[in-house]
């Protein structure tokens, strides 16, 4: 899953974003409505938390715009207006949440759970492939029932393999929605996790979960082979 986070109060937008990553979401930072129409216009997201009075275009101006151009990504509008008024400005403007600060980061996790489960493809809590199931609430994978150790991004990885069930997935497409902004094109993080996951999934056993094609990318089959 990636979220594009649009704040330019830096406190907060950096406790977001941490938050955020800590859950295993790829997270882009914008800290004006400029820059946040340029990622917006270049990446696929998942999800946008959108202030509504940051340096312009504004996050209202820039939800107006988005919904105009048929850009239906679900969008959490953060505010310091309480009024009712407001509110229903955000909200007939687009918005699909609003969230008045000041707000505890438990809230907006929960707040960004629901947004992605209310999408077109709901955000299931439970995925399985084989004898590997995920717990989405929990962050927790096991195979055959026992648990094993993950780190986040082998957890977002696995997420977005689990999602495209017999599906090949290419390395764009791995690096687009596991990876943010931060990605190091010269590193080779993703064949780097696929090795991990492939050990941890699959072992010693013959018949595998995690495919290679080769020329491709990669594919999570549910059921071994």
């Amino acid at each position: 899953m990636r979220i594009l986070v649009v704040e330019d109060e830096a406190l907060l937008a950096d406790g977001i974003v941490e938050a955020l990553r800590i859950e295993a979401y790829a997270t882009d930072l914008a800290r004006d409505g400029a820059s946040a129409e340029e990622l917006m216009f270049v990446n696929n997201y998942d999800l946008v938390i959108l202030d509504w009075s940051i340096p312009p275009p504004t996050g209202i101006d820039l939800l107006r715009l988005w919904r105009e151009d048929g850009n239906a990504t679900p969008v959490l509008m953060l505010t310091g207006r309480s009024q009712i008024e407001d509110r229903v400005t955000g909200l007939d403007s687009g918005a699909d949440d609003y969230l008045n600060k000041p707000f505890l980061l438990p809230e907006l996790l929960a707040r960004v759970r629901s947004l992605l489960r209310r999408r077109d493809k709901p955000l299931q809590t439970s995925l399985k492939a084989g004898d590997l199931e995920i717990d989405r609430v929990q962050r927790l994978v096991t195979i055959a029932g026992e648990p094993i150790e993950v780190s986040p991004k082998e957890f977002a990885m696995l997420e977005y393999l689990i999602n495209h069930l017999d599906e090949v997935v290419t390395r764009t497409e791995l690096i687009e929605h596991v990876w943010d902004d931060a990605f190091d094109s010269m590193s080779n993080p993703v064949d780097v996790i696929i090795y991990r996951l492939r050990k941890k999934i699959d072992g010693g056993r013959t018949q595998q979960l995690l495919h290679t094609k080769k020329g491709m990318g990669y594919m999570l089959t549910g059921r071994r082979r």
